[in-house]
């Protein structure tokens, strides 16, 4: 079916669904009515109707990190099975290559911070090289458990297969995958999205010299990855629904969406946001449960 190559379309189209659901929930948690779940998709139109301002020191990175960013955030959710496994397009590449796909994504932006010149561009991009340093190893761990469980690195075949997901270090995994989700997205604790407070905005401070189309297509690039981080994690560790009928498919995948959506709100309103030096401690003890369920699964497949 030629509608299976490009289901990654579900990410892009419902991406700022996911993102207004999320502010939805945590403004009710926090006792306030807030925004409509409908209100990314006309904060990206205003974006792209606006003109931009952009730095006299910007040279031809700061142009191009918004398209690198986009599309390869669009090359990674091609690679992940949304409501079915079943597509020549899963193929072309496996988890390795998604996340790979995404730093390159990352790369550019983080140039993108220092290419404009100024002091807060400058930390933000170092704080963020900062948690990727941390980050990457755990959340590649939590995924090759998965992988060394179904002896294969490819996302699709992973989700076709919910028979393998049996042992407990599946829970430590997706604990250490979910810490890792929020440092990813840029989540409270480890950031804080709604800031503009210069000193401890670190997603915000890479992007603030953006405007009009190129902020529009970073946000809209955020949001893809989040809902694809989400997705993964579905595929990973709640693997059923993949080989239902569409129709059937993208309801439960609605419903995953909407509970991880829900668990993100809930740890939002329910935490405070970290300082930056107390960071390496909580990213440190995710990799410490990653480690432990890939030792875990190779100990019990001996």
């Amino acid at each position: 079916m030629i509608f299976n190559n490009f289901q990654f379309l579900i990410i892009v189209l419902l991406s700022p669904l996911v993102q207004g659901l999320i502010k939805k929930l945590k403004a009710l948690g926090q006792g306030r009515v807030g925004a409509g779940i409908f209100q990314p998709y006309l904060d990206l139109l205003r974006l792209f109707r606006k003109g931009m301002v952009i730095s006299k020191t910007a040279s031809r990175v700061f142009h191009a990190a918004p398209f690198v960013v986009f599309l390869s955030t669009l090359a990674a959710c091609a690679l992940v099975p949304v409501i079915s496994a079943n597509a020549k397009i899963f193929g072309l590449g496996d988890v390795i290559a998604l996340f790979y796909t995404l730093a390159l994504g990352r790369f550019f932006l983080v140039l993108a911070g220092l290419d404009a010149g100024t002091a807060f561009g400058g930390e933000g991009s170092s704080r963020e090289a900062m948690i990727a340093i941390l980050v990457e190893p755990m959340i590649m761990l939590a995924v090759f458990t998965a992988a060394v469980a179904g002896r294969s690195t490819s996302a699709a075949q992973l989700a076709s297969n919910p028979h393998i997901y049996s042992s407990p270090a599946y829970v430590l995994a997706f604990c250490a995958f979910y810490v890792a989700l929020i440092a990813e997205t840029g989540r409270i604790p480890v950031d804080n999205p709604d800031t503009h407070l210069e000193l401890t905005m670190i997603h915000e401070g890479m992007v603030l010299e953006y405007s009009g189309g190129y902020l529009a297509l970073l946000e809209w690039a955020h949001w893809m990855k989040q809902m694809l981080l989400f997705t993964l994690a579905a595929d990973l560790f709640f693997p059923f629904g993949t080989g239902m009928d569409p129709a059937r498919a993208f309801i439960l995948y609605s419903v995953k969406m909407a509970v991880l959506g829900a668990a993100l709100a809930l740890t939002e309103t329910s935490r405070a946001k970290l300082r930056i030096f107390q960071l390496p401690s909580l990213l440190g003890g995710a990799f410490v449960l990653a480690l432990l369920s890939i030792i875990s699964v190779i100990a019990l497949q001996r």
